[in-house]
């Protein structure tokens, strides 16, 4: 049995592990020169930082993953990071979160005096719903409808007050506004508003607190060697600049794939693109259904010839109108005047990403996906928003910057993905559970997907999660055609 995968995206990777591990032969085509997609670093003059993803969640569903496919535990080392980030607003008000549930009420009832037992009660309510929406849509693929629609599955959503959006299930447990941003915001971690983004997603603020925040030493990029050292033990091909061109089909079979002008055969594809756009290698095939796209990221990657050491390794610089903020990035489709942003830096806990005594600092500002704004003209943008950096915690900034990279959403679009969005397909009530491309999307019998716009959707353990599904259902069918 020989598996193309279209793509080295973690969700790719992992896919190729479980495969491998039971024997099979896999090639990989990646049309960049290095694997990973999102997960890479940026390196400059001695500097390295995370291109992507920053923050680690659910540690113990990336280690037993890990474990299933063969990687022992201590081949990855975490740290956790506790305080696991601040709040921080213009008028100089913080706030910090913590894992540690004693200093999280300590913390809560420091700044919102008489909002403790609001908290004790989403800890304790939101743990049952974490395990029960696990269950019920982390752990199963949704090919047939049927598994979504029945009666067991839609009276959990009810339970789950999936009809809730995450903005409203933190209001209901929350007085304070601020406090409700605290505890919905992170939707923006898979690219959703808090108040179009279905309760479901509130289980990504909860894990937070159930889980904690970590860090992989070295960065998170690093994971991406490590997967790929293990399959080159195993003797997998990982192809570099190859780019797939067409999927080669007759009736419902896929016979193989156009790489760089040559056709090569396989018994099954795996396409581990960005879904809306991967679909489109199907000459003929095109599937018309538009999708809607995550919000936008614009980022600045930047060495600096200090260490920060009042800052959080992560941080928030809150805008005081969150809402407006996200008003202009998921419905006007404008560049938001005062936007919140997240600041990263690394260097406080890891000397090995810069040289001796200085750091790397990543700053990602929510913005609009689409073709709405001229990412052309960022250039006083920017400079704003260094201004305002350098007054809300980074003082000596401007002096401190030995080189700064700026990408955009452009610069991701052009990167292959969808309409520029930095999570797959937003996570919307109609592209959630059943309504979001399946690990079999297409009526062909040995094409498959994985990755972020596919079920269960984005964030690195849950892309492995959907990885861990399309192993399973490859090895179901295996057996199916072997008893026939």
């Amino acid at each position: 049995m020989k598996t193309i995968i279209v793509g080295s995206g973690v969700g790719g990777l992992v896919t190729a592990l479980y495969l491998s591990k039971r024997g099979e032969e896999v090639v990989i085509y990646e049309k960049d020169q290095q694997a990973g997609g999102r997960l890479a670093f940026v390196e400059r003059d001695g500097y390295k930082i995370d291109k992507g993803p920053t923050i680690v969640l659910l540690p113990n569903m990336i280690y037993d993953i890990l474990c299933e496919v063969g990687i022992r535990r201590e081949e990855l080392e975490m740290v956790r990071i506790d305080p696991m980030y601040r709040l921080s607003y213009p008028d100089g008000f913080d706030f910090l979160k913590w894992s540690d549930i004693d200093k999280q009420i300590e913390e809560i009832g420091r700044v919102f005096p008489g909002e403790e037992n609001g908290f004790l009660a989403y800890l304790e309510q939101m743990k049952w719903r974490f395990e029960k929406g696990k269950e019920a849509f982390l752990d199963r693929s949704f090919v047939k409808k049927s598994a979504f629609l029945s009666p067991d599955s839609l009276k959990t959503l009810w339970k789950l007050k999936a009809y809730q959006t995450v903005k409203g299930q933190a209001e209901s447990y929350f007085t304070h506004p601020r406090l409700q941003e605290a505890f919905s915001f992170q939707t923006l971690y898979v690219g959703g508003a808090p108040f179009n983004s279905p309760a479901m997603y509130s289980l990504v603020p909860f894990s937070e607190h159930q889980h904690g925040i970590w860090y992989i030493k070295g960065g998170y990029a690093s994971f991406v060697q490590l997967l790929v050292k293990k399959l080159e033990e195993r003797g997998v091909t990982i192809k570099l600049n190859s780019c797939v061109e067409e999927l080669e089909t007759t009736g419902r079979h896929c016979n193989g794939v156009i790489v760089n002008g040559k056709r090569e055969q396989a018994d099954r594809i795996v396409l581990n693109g960005d879904f809306p756009l991967a679909r489109k290698l199907i000459k003929g095939r095109e599937k018309h259904k538009s999708y809607v796209p995550s919000s936008a990221c614009l980022l600045l990657y930047i060495g600096v010839n200090k260490i920060f050491d009042e800052a959080e390794v992560h941080q928030f610089l809150m805008t005081d109108d969150f809402k407006q903020h996200m008003q202009d990035v998921f419905i006007d489709k404008k560049l938001p005047k005062a936007p919140s942003m997240y600041v990263f830096h690394p260097s406080k806990i890891d000397p090995t990403l810069a040289p001796e005594n200085k750091g790397v600092l990543y700053v990602l500002i929510p913005v609009p996906s689409g073709k709405e704004v001229d990412w052309s003209q960022i250039g006083d943008y920017v400079d704003r928003r260094l201004d305002e950096l350098e007054a809300r915690g980074f003082s000596g900034l401007r002096e401190a910057i030995e080189w700064i990279d700026i990408r955009t959403p452009e610069d991701a679009r052009q990167e292959g993905l969808y309409e520029g969005g930095s999570f797959g397909i937003a996570p919307i009530l109609s592209q959630s559970g059943v309504f979001r491309p399946q690990l079999k999307p297409f009526n062909l019998h040995n094409v498959y997907a994985v990755g972020a716009s596919t079920h269960p959707g984005g964030g690195i353990p849950i892309v492995m999660q959907g990885a861990k599904l399309l192993a399973n259902y490859l090895h179901e069918e295996s057996l199916q055609s072997a008893s026939i």
